[in-house]
């Protein structure tokens, strides 16, 4: 891509491309049957069978300006997060699919020698069975990685999540919160959907007390769940990476993330189409926030 990609259009007070070059790995070697990127993280192409066929036993250049996963502000944004790390690197996945940001920024980590603790959520069952694979290819130690099958929320309670035949196939699968009982009695005769708990950001942390980065693409929920969740995130977490999923989710997070005294470090707006003169989401944005009780300027 060239630079009239709109990858390149992003706004930052950081150096985006210095930071990821920072962290890319020199003269990486390919695997038998995984695609490895830039970080040197491990990727079985099954994960995602449209995009990655035939990949296997590549190496991938570093992701100026994007690769089929993220782009330069999503990158550069995650592992601005590492670097502002202390001795211990904690990082919280919200929708974690196959674990990428876990096996990626916990790479980046365990390459600085900082100890790490990788925490995921995610609704899918087959998502996650990608996720513990993951992590075992990527040779992160079970002690270091809690993974949940349930749905992020503010509170406790009862989800549906929709149940798909093949893994990898979609993945923006949205879950229905507060399910009553009568919906979970539909849900459970239908057979599409599966009931999971809705689990707090306090239970997913572990207990931890610093949240190096929380990692949020839960599909349009991202700002109800910002705004519900601002006591923890203001006295817990120190850096926060959002895939936003429309304009209107943007500017409700920056309301109320500029209101509680967040600092915005790097943003990319969705990426719009207009066909039909309604405006659809064609890629998401990301948005990347600085906590300053956590991380002084």
């Amino acid at each position: 891509m060239t630079e009239t990609s709109p990858f390149f259009h992003y706004n930052s007070c950081i150096d985006a491309m210095g930071i990821m070059r920072s962290h890319a790995v020199s003269e990486l070697k390919p695997r038998d049957g995984y695609l490895t990127n830039f970080l040197g993280v491990l990727i079985d192409p099954k994960f995602f069978p449209d995009l990655l066929e035939g990949k296997a036993g590549q190496v991938e250049p570093i992701p100026i300006p994007a690769n089929w996963h993220a782009d330069i502000a999503e990158w550069a944004a995650a592992l601005r997060a590492v670097d502002l790390a202390g001795e211990t690197f904690t990082i919280i996945e919200l929708g974690c699919g196959w674990g990428c940001w876990l096996n990626n920024m916990g790479a980046a980590a365990r390459r600085t020698s900082r100890k790490i603790r990788l925490i995921g959520i995610e609704g899918d069952l087959g998502h996650i069975q990608f996720a513990r694979e993951a992590c075992r290819a990527n040779e992160f130690d079970e002690s270091e990685v809690w993974l949940h099958h349930g749905i992020a929320a503010a509170r406790d309670g009862k989800a549906l999540f929709p149940i798909q035949q093949m893994a990898g196939k979609n993945w923006g699968l949205e879950p229905i919160f507060d399910a009553s009982l009568f919906d979970i009695a539909k849900a459970k005769l239908s057979g599409k959907y599966e009931v999971l708990p809705m689990i707090s950001l306090d239970r997913v942390s572990q207990g931890c007390s610093r949240i190096d980065l929380l990692h949020i693409d839960i599909q349009g929920s991202e700002a109800d769940l910002i705004r519900d969740s601002l006591e923890f995130l203001n006295s817990r977490v120190a850096y926060m990476v959002v895939g936003t999923h429309s304009r209107e989710i943007e500017g409700t997070i920056f309301s109320t993330l500029r209101a509680a005294g967040w600092g915005l470090e790097i943003e990319r707006p969705a990426i719009l189409s207009l066909a039909g003169l309604r405006p659809q989401v064609v890629v998401d944005g990301v948005q990347g926030w600085r906590n300053p009780r956590l991380l002084p300027y």
